[in-house]
């Protein structure tokens, strides 16, 4: 059934999951003669509620700390339990109930709760995740940890080690994989993978490298994605930004050997492009931008085997992107388009899925035009043809990181290792791809392994009631209904200058008892992105 779990550790991937959650609800249908191109089963399980009726629930596990479910509860209206529970205590006397004043539900979750069309959310209206959450949770997939306390000033969770400690004190005391992660692995028939969403830059890096280290004792070959989450840096002071690299650090060293498949997931501090616009100080906005990038970048990992798209599984992916073994950090770049017809109906941006207009992007550029003119396509260098590689407007990989470098030496132009780009909603570009392939197996042949690798779909991305307005249409205009969204994920040469800046800033700042190790790891993990190519030359220096 090709079932994938998720693990959410924390609340910044607690945000990018809830969005994630809320997309995949709006895939099912419930019309006879329908059929969704998702297979559902794939992040969903079947079960029983307590009233006997059939539950359909994410196959995730859900972490955070005391105060950051805000008003979700471990029981829903699925899974209630009947009576008074202090009613079976053992205890015959007098007892006083003390009783924590509860976290009042957003307008958006009463709406959902009454059946009446929901409230519009705003980002002051979104205190905590679950405010825009649409979707019933298992149970056994909430667990709070309540040593800490969300936004603590008195004992705040954002140095690495405390995580580390967190998890080795509580995996000491209850088995977290046998108590948390193992009723959902026995229920997969076929389990494709596993994804794990996580902060990299606080004390949850710490506690997410103990969890994976676990993971592969259990699970040693299943492939295992992690989708690092970071929190916009900008403006905060030099011991903050600080503190977060060296978090970063010791969290890439450690799932550089471990994860599958590491995906650094950041705000890029250049401005963005006109389609887009979000407050920086919206962990809603900023997650859900990331969010658009990671469904849609997973898409193909979930599509019935029977849909015209491309279907594919994470093992398959991360083979593809992990040319030479030792890879396994990847970057991700979108773009957003909308469709012109749109305008010509007076109606907001659509992704324009079911006509043959095309597209544009948010210069207002002709989408086929760029792919038939290879523009926004990296050229050919020394080292191996690049041509087919796709540079895509808003760049997810923390591109700020190769301004930690301030040696003054001129850039490296980017060698891309491998690619997989992926087309949704956008019908148009299908010629123009598959010229692309053409083009590249003429020129390489059938026995050399292809870099860049196509992946497409009409499954445009909705944009539902619990999305922020974020993206914009070419007139300035909130698009409302779904968009077309083309990603890239990576692995390329940029990875070897973003590493060596990091170490560089952050390595006098790691303890004496580790400074060595981490060294040396980053050190490894910067040279295995040069291999197969030459970094000598003057034209792989790029002039920007």
């Amino acid at each position: 059934m090709r079932e994938i779990i998720t693990l959410q550790l924390g609340q910044q991937s607690n945000y990018l999951a809830n969005h994630f959650w809320n997309t995949q609800e709006s895939y099912f249908t419930y019309g006879a003669d329908e059929e969704s191109a998702i297979d559902h089963d794939v992040h969903f399980r079947p079960g029983i509620g307590s009233d006997g009726t059939e539950t359909f629930m994410p196959r995730t596990v859900i972490y955070d700390l005391k105060g950051g479910f805000g008003t979700l509860r471990k029981l829903n209206s699925l899974y209630e339990i009947d009576g008074d529970p202090s009613s079976s205590s053992l205890w015959s006397g007098q007892t006083v109930i003390q009783r924590q004043q509860p976290i009042e539900a957003s307008a958006y979750q009463e709406s959902l709760d009454t059946g009446q069309a929901p409230t519009e959310l705003t980002t002051s209206s979104v205190r905590y995740w679950s405010d825009f959450n649409r979707v019933f949770y298992h149970p056994k997939s909430i667990i709070q940890l309540s040593e800490y306390e969300l936004n603590s000033t008195v004992m705040p969770f954002e140095k690495w080690h405390m995580g580390e400690e967190l998890f080795a004190s509580l995996d000491k005391e209850h088995d977290l994989l046998d108590r948390d992660l193992r009723p959902f692995v026995e229920e997969a028939d076929q389990m494709q993978g596993l994804q794990i969403m996580t902060g990299i830059d606080d004390a949850w890096g710490g506690f997410t490298t103990k969890y994976m280290e676990r993971l592969r004792d259990e699970y040693g070959k299943t492939p295992i994605w992690v989708f690092g989450a970071q929190e916009p840096s900008r403006g905060l002071p030099r011991e903050k930004r600080l503190l977060k690299l060296v978090n970063k650090a010791r969290t890439l060293s450690e799932l550089n050997s471990q994860a599958s498949l590491v995906i650094p997931l950041a705000l890029p501090e250049r401005p963005l492009p006109s389609t887009v616009q979000l407050d920086s100080s919206s962990p809603w906005h900023v997650s859900a931008l990331f969010a658009a990038a990671l469904e849609s970048v997973t898409l193909y990992t979930r599509l019935r085997t029977s849909d015209r798209a491309y279907s594919s599984n994470l093992g398959n992916i991360t083979d593809l992107l992990n040319v030479f073994g030792k890879q396994t950090i990847a970057n991700l770049e979108m773009s957003i388009f909308e469709a012109p017809m749109s305008h010509q109906n007076g109606a907001n941006g659509t992704n324009g899925t079911n006509g043959e207009t095309n597209g544009l992007n948010g210069r207002g550029e002709n989408v086929r035009d760029l792919y038939e003119n290879g523009i926004n396509l990296d050229n050919e260098s020394e080292s191996g043809s690049q041509k087919g590689a796709a540079t895509l407007e808003i760049d997810l990989s923390s591109p700020q990181d190769l301004n930690l470098d301030t040696s003054g030496r001129r850039r490296r132009k980017r060698h891309i290792f491998s690619q997989v780009i992926g087309d949704r909603g956008l019908q148009n570009l299908n010629r123009a791809n598959d010229d692309n392939d053409r083009e590249l197996r003429e020129q390489f042949g059938m026995q050399r392994r292809p870099k860049f690798h196509n992946y497409r779909s009409r499954v445009a991305f909705p944009l539902i009631d619990s999305y922020p307005k974020i993206f914009r249409d070419s007139y300035g205009h909130p698009v409302r209904e779904n968009i077309s969204i083309k990603t890239a994920l990576s692995t390329d040469s940029t990875v070897t200058d973003k590493v060596k800046a990091i170490r560089n800033t952050v390595i006098r700042s790691i303890g004496l008892e580790d400074r060595e190790a981490i060294g040396n790891e980053l050190a490894e993990i910067a040279d295995s992105y040069k291999e197969g190519w030459s970094s000598d030359s003057d034209e792989d220096y790029d002039d920007e």
